[in-house]
């Protein structure tokens, strides 16, 4: 009976898999077409770094609810991989998205080396030694500044000018770099989810469990937990870069410590256990304080409306938005079936 119903499961499996990774892509795309028709240069260029920042939060979410894990360094990751972008576009000829994918690379060996303390801690004393990293970030771009601007690998801005980071040729203008971005995000979020409904998934799941469930199953804890960080590193440095893009030029302040709670608090708030729950993280990030500008409200009243938020999700929806949004779905189709 084994060897028969084997088969009929992997059979099944891999149409779900590939359903799950299509609904990524054409979700993404009608969003994208949506936007770039609709929205004017002042919000194309607030949903770009959305977008971009959506990557970070997914690398969040990957560590929260498939492990457990709780990572608040993640916005200093996101400037990493923007100052490693910055000084290879003004050092070096490569092409834009070599710099993009070497400071992704760059960022996830930095997120390994950071997320070492994960193979002994775990819950709150991570958490601190996360955001102490994140601090001891800001400490150095306090210290010696964001050298984003200058000439050469090394070089440094002055006051009068500053070098701006060159789009990839064939997004210069406003609304394709947006698709551009969109584009990576889509990538990513397929990466992501793929390696989630596949082996590592399965892996990551028994982690979370229990030390002891992992091991009982063979699971090797050091290569899956540092496979996590390095997928949520390289999706850090990848989402600095395309930010870097976005803007030209990158402010060392904008990835201090308080940011990396935020990105993490309302990565809970849009729902860590879905894609989706990504994609509102970014929105809610970059999106609220821009349209609060926009009616006359301070952007710091964005800070209230955060916390309000997460108090909700933790009571009430710990799915996050995105699982209220999939589970009022799912009762709509309930009826058409009867």
């Amino acid at each position: 009976m084994h060897e028969i119903s084997q088969p009929a499961t992997t059979t099944l499996a891999v149409p779900r898999n590939r359903a799950a990774l299509w609904s990524i892509v054409l979700t993404m795309a009608v969003i994208t077409a949506l936007t770039a028709l609709t929205a004017n240069s002042y919000w194309l260029t607030t949903l770009t770094s959305a977008f971009a920042l959506a990557l970070a939060a997914r690398g969040v979410g990957l560590l929260y609810a498939q492990l457990g894990l709780v990572s608040l360094a993640q916005m200093a990751l996101v400037g990493v991989g923007g100052w490693v972008a910055l000084r290879l576009s003004h050092g070096t000829a490569l092409p834009f998205e070599a710099v993009v994918l070497l400071a992704g690379v760059v960022t996830s060996i930095i997120g390994m080396i950071w997320g070492a303390p994960a193979l002994r801690l775990q819950g709150l004393y991570l958490a601190l030694v996360t955001l102490m990293l994140a601090g001891a970030f800001q400490i150095v771009i306090v210290a010696t500044g964001f050298p984003d601007g200058g000439p050469g690998l090394l070089g440094r801005a002055d006051a009068t000018q500053r070098l701006m980071m060159q789009r990839p040729a064939l997004a210069q203008g406003g609304t394709a770099y947006f698709i551009y971005v969109a584009l990576w995000l889509t990538a990513g979020l397929v990466l992501v989810e793929y390696l989630r409904l596949g082996r590592s998934g399965r892996a990551w799941a028994l982690i979370r469990r229990g030390r002891a469930a992992a091991q009982s199953t063979g699971v090797n804890m050091f290569r899956a937990k540092m496979k996590a960080f390095a997928l949520t590193g390289f999706l850090a440095g990848v989402a600095g870069a395309l930010l870097a893009g976005n803007v030209g030029q990158l402010d060392g302040r904008s990835f201090s410590a308080p940011e990396s709670l935020f990105l993490f608090a309302l990565s809970l708030v849009g729902g860590a256990h879905h894609w989706l729950g990504a994609l509102l993280a970014g929105l809610l990030l970059r999106a609220v304080p821009s349209l609060l500008t926009d009616f006359g409200v301070s952007g710091y009243a964005a800070t209230v409306i955060f916390g309000a938020a997460l108090m909700h999700a933790l009571i009430t929806a710990p799915q996050g938005i995105a699982g209220q949004v999939l589970a009022l779905a799912a009762r709509l189709r309930k009826p058409g079936k009867e």
